[in-house]
C-alpha cells in the first residue's frame, strides 16, 4: 500500500504501510514514543496498557503494521482477535511530526482491512479522554463510544472505549 503524501517536517513522498515486527526496532522505537507520550498525558497509576504479545499479532491472529513515509518510521498500529466476531485495535501511533497528514486515517484503514481478513465483524478499541485528536480520529472513522470492557473498566475515569461494526 503506498500512495503520495505530504506531511508537515517531512518532504513530499510516498506513505507505504506494511507488516511490522514488535522486534523491528523501528517499531520498538515508536512504542517507546507512544508508552513516554502516554505517560506524560496519563501520569496516574494504572491508567496505562502498554501491553501487547507477539502471539497476539501473529499471523491467523493479527498483525502490526507500520507507516513509512519515504523509508522513514512515522506511524504504528496493530489489530488482535478477542473472539471470533471481535477484535481491537491496539498501540496506535503516529509521531507528532507527521500527525494531521492522513497516517492515522491510513493505519486505520489498514488495520480495519486486517481485521476483515482476520473475520472479524466488529472492532473496539480504547482511547482516552485526553487524547481528543485521537477521539476525533477515531470517531470520523465511524467508531461510536461504548462502555469500558475488560481491562479498561479499572480505568473507566481516563478511558473512552470505542467500536465500529465493520461484518
Amino acid at each position: 500500500m503506498a500512495e503520495p503524501h505530504t506531511l508537515d517536517g517531512y518532504t513530499p513522498g510516498v506513505l507505504s504501510i506494511s507488516r511490522g515486527d514488535l522486534g523491528d526496532e523501528d517499531v520498538l522505537a515508536l512504542i517507546a514514543e507512544l508508552n513516554a507520550e502516554l505517560a506524560l498525558r496519563y501520569p496516574e497509576p494504572g491508567a496505562n496498557h502498554f501491553r501487547l504479545d507477539p502471539d497476539e499479532v501473529a499471523a491467523g491472529r493479527g498483525a502490526l503494521l507500520i507507516a513509512r513515509l519515504d523509508g522513514a518510521p512515522v506511524g504504528c498500529g496493530a489489530v488482535r482477535l478477542l473472539d471470533g466476531d471481535t477484535a481491537e485495535i491496539k498501540r496506535m501511533f503516529t509521531r507528532p511530526a507527521a500527525r494531521g497528514g492522513g497516517v492515522g486515517r491510513a493505519l486505520l484503514a489498514a488495520l480495519e482491512s486486517e481485521a476483515r481478513a482476520l473475520t472479524a465483524r466488529r472492532l473496539v478499541l480504547e482511547t482516552g479522554t485526553r487524547q481528543q485528536e485521537a477521539l476525533a480520529l477515531y470517531e470520523s472513522h465511524g467508531f461510536a463510544r461504548i462502555p469500558p470492557f475488560g481491562e479498561y473498566i479499572a480505568t473507566a475515569d481516563t478511558s473512552v472505549c470505542m467500536q465500529k461494526n465493520i461484518g
